[in-house]
């Protein structure tokens, strides 16, 4: 006989588990006294939303669920922010909710909410466990939902007074994962298609690659001289110094590659949806019907013809199709492969950032030196804000699992993303990229990286604006500026306070000898940039912005 607590622990033993991340609350304490005894590791956050994300994070980074406990009401609500990130970049998240108990439902009691509704269109499933007995069964099921097909956050409510059931259940299981292959006909269709194509591209994203698919695909695309771009945020998927590589789909894309894709004859698009941001607002590939030929890979046959009706569908994991078109070969040579590497050129010099540039502090130089000293395994995590601009395009990724990034535009990510990479990959150096505002939004976190000693950079960049907002503003409404300015603390005397290591860079040649004194602290680390806002985009500044020159 055992408790629901303990048999929740127990399945999510089963299902290889090795930490949850959590905040505290008393509807759930069956299970935090089950994980007392446990060999899983419990990271205690500072915030519900802090806390998904990392369950995100991890998720992301390793294709298994990432796990996340809080508490009812506020806790629950809190956290959505992480379910809501999950979803929109297909990452594999179960998050655990503690319920008011069973007998006083349908009350508004303290702290009640119906999570079946208030997550029933950002989560991919969502679960009340009733039944102590069903524990083994639902939790195992959750984590195949989870990860199978389109992967996706699942929400489990568990009611206070179900947890301290005792019960005789069975033992648990662990998920079976569920791979889905292309067929020969599919196959075949591509390589016609290929054949026949003078300007073909391909566009890698989503989830569910692998280490060694991401190898085999990009061997293929040398194979057959193919140029390829990367969906947003999804830039570890090809080294970017391949010699096919053209750049990135997404924000502020080269206008030469957006030209190019428009253009195209043939579009081989391979594991994700192509949304409003990498579409640049469905104009690259036209929705419903492209003006390409589109070739769709998707592990879920649902998104297939969903928003583009394509030439031909594949329903395929990324590591399934790389697996069969690592077996294909050109029985000619390509074309296009001048066009290839001219496109290549295009992006290295697109990448490679400017030297000066408004203010004393020049970000150019600051990532001309990070380019130089970071590992090619360092994982970089960011939010959402113009500050991600400089990151976003002119750091070259070399490694497959060194991006963490969301898709879905949320701010605050980093910080606890760093945390929950640090905690995943212990040694290999993290980098959390952020801005003032963005860093706020989470920044209690650092706390969390303090806790458990876990020696991240975060490099803040601090231009005193919501950047991204007063740059449209400025745009739209030029001089009436409301709503968009911040007064932010002393980053480095924050980073301190926590017990960590911090440094201001008010000037370009402070930021190397900075950089270097964090890393080697030992410790969790800020280096506050001080950045004039007229920064605002590698090309433009406010000014130029605001006169619309």
């Amino acid at each position: 006989m055992k408790t629901g607590g303990q048999l929740i622990v127990d399945a999510l033993e089963a299902n290889g588990v090795q930490r949850i991340f959590c905040v505290p609350g008393e509807s759930y304490l069956a299970v935090l006294d089950a994980l007392h005894d446990s060999p899983i590791e419990t990271i205690v956050c500072r915030q519900e939303g802090g806390a998904a994300i990392m369950a995100d994070c991890e998720g992301r980074l390793t294709g298994k669920p990432g796990i996340c406990f809080v508490t009812r009401g506020p806790g629950a609500t809190n956290a959505s922010a992480g379910v809501h990130i999950a979803r929109q970049d297909s990452n594999p998240m179960i998050l655990f909710i503690g319920q008011i108990a069973r007998g006083i439902k349908e009350r508004e009691a303290f702290q009640e909410v119906d999570y079946k509704r208030f997550y029933g269109d950002i989560a991919k499933w969502v679960v009340e466990i009733d039944d102590a007995e069903r524990i083994p069964e639902l939790v195992t099921r959750a984590f195949s939902v989870a990860t199978s097909g389109r992967p996706g956050p699942v929400v489990i409510s568990l009611p206070e007074d179900m947890l301290t059931d005792l019960v005789d259940a069975p033992r648990p299981l662990a998920y079976t994962p569920v791979e889905t292959r292309p067929g020969d006909p599919e196959m075949a269709a591509l390589q016609a298609l290929l054949e026949k194509a003078e300007r073909p591209f391909v566009i890698l994203g989503g989830t569910r690659w692998t280490e060694q698919s991401v190898k085999q695909m990009c061997a293929s695309l040398e194979r057959w001289s193919l140029p390829v771009g990367c969906s947003f945020r999804r830039q570890a998927l090809c080294d970017q110094l391949h010699a096919s590589y053209a750049g990135d789909v997404g924000i502020g894309i080269n206008p030469g590659l957006g030209d190019y894709i428009k253009a195209a004859d043939l579009v081989l698009l391979v594991g994700c949806r192509f949304g409003e941001m990498p579409s640049s607002d469905y104009t690259l590939l036209k929705s419903p019907y492209p003006d390409q030929k589109l070739v769709h890979v998707y592990p879920d046959p649902q998104e297939l013809g969903r928003v583009y009706r394509p030439t031909v569908a594949i329903n395929a994991t990324p590591a399934a199709f790389a697996d069969a078109f690592a077996r294909t070969a050109p029985s000619k040579s390509p074309v296009w492969a001048n066009r290839t590497e001219q496109l290549h050129q295009s992006y290295l010099a697109w990448s490679t950032p400017p030297a000066t540039g408004p203010g004393r502090v020049h970000m150019g130089p600051i990532m001309a030196h990070l380019e130089n000293v970071l590992p090619a395994d360092a994982i970089i995590c960011n939010g959402a804000g113009n500050f991600a601009t400089w990151m976003h395009r002119f750091h070259r990724y070399r490694r497959f699992n060194t991006q963490a990034a969301p898709t879905s535009g949320s701010m605050g990510y980093g910080l606890p993303a760093g945390v929950a990479a640090k905690h995943v990959f212990p040694d290999r150096e993290v980098i959390v990229w952020a801005g003032d505002g963005d860093f706020l939004m989470h920044g209690q976190e650092f706390a969390t990286a303090v806790q458990y000693g876990l020696p991240i950079v975060v490099v803040i960049l601090n231009n005193g604006i919501y950047g991204t907002i007063r740059m449209h503003q400025e745009r739209d409404y030029p001089c009436r500026v409301s709503g968009t300015d911040l007064k932010n603390p002393d980053f480095a005397a924050y980073a301190r306070a926590f017990g960590g290591h911090g440094e201001t860079v008010a000037t370009t040649e402070e930021f190397a000898p900075a950089f270097e004194r964090a890393r080697k602290s030992g410790k969790p680390s800020i280096i506050e940039i001080k950045l004039d806002p007229e920064a605002i985009t590698p090309t433009r500044t406010l000014t130029q912005i605001r006169e619309k020159r």
